[in-house]
């Protein structure tokens, strides 16, 4: 078995016997052993009870998160004319249509979120299965099929956090940075709580909510107690 480090010790010492702790006490624990060299990301993950293989338990969802995730979200837009200037403007990194497209089909994706308008789905929708897999598919459920592409930029400029449950049935995002003070981390916590609270599918069927844990990019998890989540404790 393999020998573990100091800090890895420390850590697991200090989350032993924390289970379904409330969201003050998760964010204590986990901002306070997120101890790498670098600003580790605080990443929560809900396991929903859904099959996302049925149509009517599909869950996806936005949230703005209240104080931002603490991430650079490069941004490209396919569009044109007085669109493409529009986004431009708004701080789209890449702008572009055919090119866009002919540069995304070679294997080049630097951006963490596609917008486009309308019009450009055509050219887009040759690229599902690029962009499909990496959850990059602008879609009008969330926003990023659009022709307010000044608003989409800036929300995803300003934190906006999409997600997407996966088959296994688990939606998870990063919601801060190590650095942030505890209190906007919670904050930020309960919002995206809420939001995949209120995605909840018109076929879900028993319970919808039935775990929440937060984790740092380096460090261990710890479970949240699902009523401190919603609110219901």
């Amino acid at each position: 078995m393999a020998k573990l480090g100091k800090r890895t010790r420390a850590a697991r010492e200090a989350f032993a016997g924390k289970e379904n702790v409330s969201v003050t006490e998760a964010v204590e624990l986990v901002k306070g052993n997120a101890k790498a060299k670098f600003d580790e990301t605080i990443e929560i993950a809900v396991v929903l009870g859904v099959d996302p293989r049925h149509a009517d338990q599909m869950v996806r969802g936005k949230v703005a998160l209240p104080n931002g995730t603490g991430k650079t979200m490069r941004v490209a837009v396919f569009a044109r004319g007085d669109k493409a200037d529009e986004a431009k403007a708004a701080g789209a990194d890449i702008v572009g249509a055919e090119d866009l497209m002919e540069t995304v089909q070679s294997g080049k994706i630097e951006f963490d979120r596609c917008i486009a308008t309308p019009d450009m789905m055509p050219i887009v929708g040759r690229l599902g299965k690029v962009l499909g897999p990496r959850n990059l598919m602008p879609n009008p459920k969330v926003g990023t099929v659009t022709m307010d592409v000044k608003d989409a930029v800036e929300a995803a400029k300003g934190g906006e956090v999409q997600f997407k449950v996966e088959k296994a049935g688990v939606v998870h995002a990063g919601v801060g940075k190590a650095s942030f003070d505890a209190k906007k981390l919670e904050e930020n916590v309960l919002s995206f709580v809420d939001a995949v609270q209120k995605a909840k599918p018109a076929g879900a069927k028993g319970t919808y909510m039935k775990k929440v844990s937060l984790t740092s990019t380096m460090g261990p998890g710890v479970t949240i107690s699902v009523d401190s989540a919603t609110g219901n404790d």
